[in-house]
């Protein structure tokens, strides 16, 4: 069998496969949607076998299609890494470097740091998605996540570049009409306002303290998915909110919403997470150790 794919095809078709969609392709790259079906067909035929099942509503891989895309995700890594291997010669590294985090974190503390580093480094094009949900960095074509509290995962490489903790906190109106907490146990009687993140069980928060570890089962009102939701609500007045430090320095600062049980609190630091070694790819390596220092500097957690 005579095969050969283009670099872009297999590139286009990575994108098709990761968004499941040939019009979010041609969207995402800036191309219609007759060209993907076209180029599709084309990488097809180069390979004499059918690599998508496509239907009204959705798109799959066939055996082959997985056995192409497994082996595109190679051929595309060793043409970056070789790019990578001569940035590192020119020291300026450049070229597409895929991003994501958290929404608040993400908003709040992330977007000034890309900022500098763009401007630091402006070969780079770096994109950026936030999304409050597990990444699997493989399969979506990430090359970085920044990640605020545990890894749980044993294929990837991490890196602390930042520490953060959770503490308990509430709005003043909220303990004038409820009262104030002054036990771990309270919070059962409490309304909690509950928040689903990447590394968060819903309505179980574990704490370290005095005693060590300690897991409690909350309750309440309000919940979400979104911790910028779940803190207003707190500011608000509606109940008790476990969030990142860097998250309610101000606020606590300001009045609007005070400490509780500072004797307890939940270890979040910020990680670097990546799919393979910094020593690979500049672009990476400098990303991670600009992000370290900006968040030890100036522009920290």
């Amino acid at each position: 069998m005579n095969i050969k794919p283009q670099l872009d095809d297999l590139r286009l078709f990575c994108t098709v496969v990761r968004l499941r969609s040939f019009a979010a392709s041609a969207r995402e790259l800036g191309i219609s949607k007759a060209v993907v079906s076209k180029r599709m067909a084309l990488l097809e035929a180069g390979v004499q076998a059918r690599l998508l099942h496509r239907t009204t509503r959705s798109l799959s891989l066939t055996v082959q299609g997985d056995i192409v895309h497994q082996w595109a995700l190679r051929i595309l890594d060793d043409v970056e890494q070789m790019g990578e291997a001569l940035s590192l010669e020119r020291a300026a590294p450049a070229g597409l470097l895929r991003i994501c985090s958290t929404t608040g974190f993400g908003r709040n503390r992330l977007t000034p740091a890309i900022s500098a580093l763009a401007r630091r480094y402006p070969a780079l094009e770096i994109q950026v998605e936030l999304l409050d949900r597990p990444v699997d960095l493989l399969e979506e074509g990430f090359q970085l996540d920044i990640r605020v509290g545990a890894v749980s995962e044993g294929n990837v490489i991490t890196r602390r570049i930042a520490e953060n903790q959770r503490i308990l906190c509430a709005a003043p109106a909220y303990l004038a009409e409820y009262g104030t907490p002054t036990c771990l146990d309270d919070l059962k009687t409490h309304r909690c306002l509950a928040i689903r993140e990447r590394d968060q069980e819903f309505g179980r928060w574990v704490l370290h303290g005095t005693e060590g570890s300690e897991t409690i089962r909350v309750s309440g009102p309000l919940s979400a998915n979104n911790g910028e939701m779940v803190r207003q609500w707190a500011i608000d007045g509606h109940g008790i909110i476990l969030r990142s430090q860097w998250d309610v320095e101000q606020d606590i600062a300001a009045g609007r919403l005070r400490r509780l049980l500072p004797a307890y609190a939940q270890q979040a630091d910020v990680w670097a997470v990546y799919p393979s070694r910094l020593s690979t790819s500049a672009r990476l390596r400098v990303c991670v150790e600009f992000l370290e220092a900006w968040f030890a500097g100036k522009g920290g957690v």
